[in-house]
């Protein structure tokens, strides 16, 4: 059972999702506010966070972004009924591991939530076979213990920015779609958003002290997707 710590304005949105969820199997704790809702962080110590992007007084971006200095690895899935582009990208840029745009089904959430706790506890796909820490110049990845430290220092990161980067380093030199990262990483088995892959690498890149007109590790290949490059 996982626990899930939902984070919505409207009430009956709010008492419907948290029904559903529990009907699938959650633990859920509720808040209408973005102040309510980091007070039940701290005692529930939810598993993932489902956060609407709109809420009164604190928003929904402004909470995210203090999730993440909180905790860089609780998972966050952003839900929002707007669907304009600056606000997704702002959102996925601030820390979420992915987003929903609502109305959602509560089985298409469930499935969300399901993956992303996946991404959380898994190692990255097609990594069979490689040593479990390798080391790329400064950059060190413990594969068994899904960690990554540079120069010796670890480096805290949210699942999909842990997944992301044990897919790419599993292959150094291969080219990655955007498609092909959205099926690896956040289980998107359709065409889905590439703006989830490019905020992710930007995070990622971030956290890695990337130059970020000389990236050393993650190369964008221009209309196609990316590639680690190994020192």
């Amino acid at each position: 059972m996982s626990r899930v710590l939902l984070i919505e304005d409207d009430p009956a949105v709010r008492e419907g999702v948290a029904l559903a969820l529990r009907r699938q199997g959650h633990d859920v704790a509720a808040a209408a506010t973005g102040e309510e809702g980091l007070e039940r962080l701290r005692s529930f110590r939810p598993d993932i966070v489902v956060l609407d992007l709109m809420l009164p007084g604190m928003t929904g971006l402004e909470v995210c972004r203090t999730v993440r200095n909180l905790d860089q690895t609780l998972p966050i899935i952003m839900a929002t009924a707007r669907g304009d582009e600056v606000d997704i990208v702002v959102g996925l840029e601030a820390g979420a591991d992915d987003y929903v745009v609502k109305p959602v089904l509560a089985r298409v959430l469930d499935a969300r939530i399901r993956a992303v706790l996946r991404r959380a506890a898994g190692a990255a796909p097609g990594a069979e076979g490689l040593p479990k820490i390798h080391t790329y110049g400064e950059l060190a990845v413990d594969r068994a213990g899904l960690t990554v430290a540079l120069h010796g220092e670890p480096i805290a990161l949210a699942p999909s920015e842990l997944r992301l980067l044990l897919t790419l380093t599993a292959s150094p030199g291969q080219v990655f779609s955007r498609q092909q990262l959205l099926e690896a990483v956040w289980e998107h088995d359709y065409h889905g958003d590439a703006r989830l892959v490019d905020a992710c690498v930007k995070r990622l890149r971030t956290k890695m002290s990337e130059p970020p007109r000389a990236p050393r590790y993650i190369h964008t290949v221009r209309g196609f997707g990316y590639r680690f490059a190994a020192p």
